[in-house]
């Protein structure tokens, strides 16, 4: 019976290999995929270099040099896209004033974030989806303002992906509203994104994903001396720091430890990725981030929001953080000659097929559940429509309990679905599909009461 019914009622798409690629490839994201230039965020990173310093505590008056005078034209570069968009680009700064910390705060300082807006058409749906990058740069001394920090590839390269995503996206319209969200501080420990991310909290923001783009423009790793411009690293949290013990207790009950909203989050990025972008594998990294380092993204993931960072393959540390010099023959500094803008192109590109994909999503599922009662051999989920999209259908994703990526997609009409898997041996999602297959974020079910 369950063959005949999987065979009649249900699509059932593997999720292997290069078909992911092909995938329900929307020909509107795609074109906006192909848009993507490699010369114009080779143009932005120029700009931003030009600055000189973009540290966090240089000028906000020098009409030339500063980070005052680069999130200036930043903010220009955004109203200029904005006459494209009808009305639905806004861009505006987020400014506040910094306070002494005995740390990386030395003196009071204004401080802004670059806040781009392009409004959802849907008043229904509260969705927000954000691009983030930071604009300061530093040299080897996180104190030194004074010095010249290019920060070409650290962070020129999330500015120019969110600049560029926003020049091609300005005049298209989705049912969500995107945010690409230029952020100061980094360097300073994360001060522009923590105010963001808190006043999203404060706000009561429905910040439904958050991709944080950082160091993403070079294909040469500098210790072991390899080129790789065939693969993007994707950082996730599996849980969380804001997760309370009772909540850990009830993922770890159904044994998804990493299956929470930030693990989900860079699955989605995968397989969309790699859908529209070719010759690019995206890796996904399950951890928050590398090894004594730190990103915008983690504000956000504190704070419960699902966030992950986007960062090449291979970190090249001769031109991060240091003072641009010579020595024994080799050149030190975050340089734009050192950045592979081919590179870059397929990685914004990323970017801009997820995001698109998301906001022309419907909402996820709602009250999507598993029965537990009866015999173990089936599983049997139900849900409830979305509050707000155009549902033409849904998946059923379905993987086994060892694998990290989900290995098959069994589409219905339906909001139930009995399959013939054992619920013990397998883990399962539930994403709504527009009527062009855009997919919302997978939602896991949990044990019916």
């Amino acid at each position: 019976m369950f063959k005949r019914l999987l065979a009649t009622a249900f699509l059932a798409v593997p999720l292997v290999g290069s078909s992911q690629q092909i995938l329900n490839r929307d020909p509107e994201i795609d074109r906006y995929v192909k848009a993507v230039s490699a010369d114009s965020m080779r143009a932005t990173v120029e700009k931003l270099v030009s600055f000189g310093s973009r540290h966090t505590l240089s000028s906000v008056s020098d009409p030339q040099r500063g980070i005052g005078a680069a999130r200036r034209w930043t903010l220009a570069k955004f109203q200029s896209y904005a006459k494209n968009s009808g009305g639905r680009l806004t861009a505006q700064l987020q400014s506040w004033t910094l306070k002494p910390d005995g740390r990386r705060v030395d003196k009071e300082h204004e401080i802004a974030n670059v806040v781009a807006t392009l409004k959802g058409s849907d008043p229904k749906d509260d969705r927000v989806f954000v691009i983030s990058a930071h604009i300061d740069s530093r040299a080897l001394d996180i104190m030194n303002r004074d010095i010249d920090s290019p920060g070409a590839n650290d962070d020129g390269s999330g500015v120019a992906t969110a600049l560029e995503l926003a020049r091609i996206l300005s005049a298209a319209k989705f049912p969500a509203t995107i945010v690409f969200l230029i952020v100061s501080g980094e360097e300073q420990s994360l001060l522009g994104a923590e105010y963001y991310a808190q006043q999203a909290v404060d706000k009561k923001m429905h910040l439904e994903a958050i991709l944080n783009n950082d160091t993403m423009g070079s294909s040469a790793g500098s210790d072991i001396g390899t080129i790789d411009n065939t693969r993007l690293r994707v950082f996730s949290e599996g849980l969380p720091a804001y997760q309370t013990a009772e909540q850990a207790a009830k993922i770890r009950a159904i044994g998804a430890e990493s299956d929470g909203k930030t693990r989900q989050l860079a699955r989605y990025m995968k397989e969309v990725g790699e859908r529209y972008v070719e010759n690019l594998e995206v890796v996904l990294i399950f951890r928050n981030d590398r090894f004594q380092r730190g990103g915008d993204h983690t504000p956000f993931v504190n704070k419960g929001f699902a966030a992950v960072r986007i960062t090449e393959m291979n970190e090249n540390f001769d031109h991060q953080h240091h003072d641009i010099h010579t020595e024994n023959g080799k050149e030190y500094g975050d340089l734009q000659k050192f950045m592979d803008f081919e590179y870059l192109r397929k990685n914004a590109a990323v970017n801009l097929a997820t995001l698109a994909n998301l906001a022309k999503a419907p909402q996820m599922p709602q009250d999507v559940q598993i029965e537990v009662r009866g015999s173990a051999s089936y599983a049997k989920l139900n849900w409830k429509a979305p509050k707000a999209g155009k549902v033409k259908g849904y998946y059923v994703l379905i993987r086994e309990t060892y694998q990290p990526f989900w290995q098959k997609k069994l589409y219905t009409t339906e909001t139930s679905i009995t399959l013939p898997y054992s619920r013990d041996s397998y883990f399962f999602a539930v994403q709504a599909v527009s009527e062009h297959g855009n997919e919302s974020l997978p939602v896991i079910p949990l044990p019916s009461r």
